[in-house]
């Protein structure tokens, strides 16, 4: 029982210390990018280091993403649209045919898409390394009981 005990120390030890790493690889990577939240964001005007400033920035690309396609997703965007000159007219053709080009809007959309998915992985991480944390605490917890109860029998 006594080794059972040592190996729990040691295994919960090993937890702490990764999600420890993990917690600060996070930071590290999120801090050298230097995102400020901006003013219409529900955490507003602040550097983006943790999870609730990482949820604050996703939500708010969101927003502006949904708020530069009219409130349409990518899936609900047509692929192209027609080509407009410079008053708002459809250009036409030779044959009379609509010009059509690539819908920018969905383009941003894929860009902010991507952005808050890198900001939703930085809050998993940081809840999953939190959860790594408290598991290797309890395994270390275990460990010292077992120890204290071979000692006993």
């Amino acid at each position: 029982m006594k080794f059972t005990a040592v190996l729990a120390v040691i295994a919960g030890i090993l937890m702490i210390i990764g999600g420890a790493w993990a917690i600060s690889f996070t930071y590290q990577n999120v801090s050298r990018e230097n995102i400020i939240t901006p003013s219409d964001a529900s955490i507003p005007n602040t550097l983006v280091r943790g999870p609730l400033t990482l949820k604050s920035q996703a939500d708010i690309i969101r927003t502006h993403a949904l708020r530069s396609a009219d409130g349409q997703t990518y899936s609900e965007m047509p692929r192209q649209i027609p080509k407009l000159d410079k008053e708002g007219n459809t250009v036409l053709d030779e044959e009379g045919n609509q010009v059509m080009v690539t819908n920018e809007a969905r383009d941003t959309w894929v860009t902010a898409t991507a952005l808050v998915t890198a900001l939703n992985l930085g809050i998993i991480t940081y809840l999953f390394s939190g959860l790594i944390i408290l598991l290797g605490l309890i395994s270390v917890w275990t460990g010292l009981i077992f120890y204290i109860i071979s000692k006993k029998t």
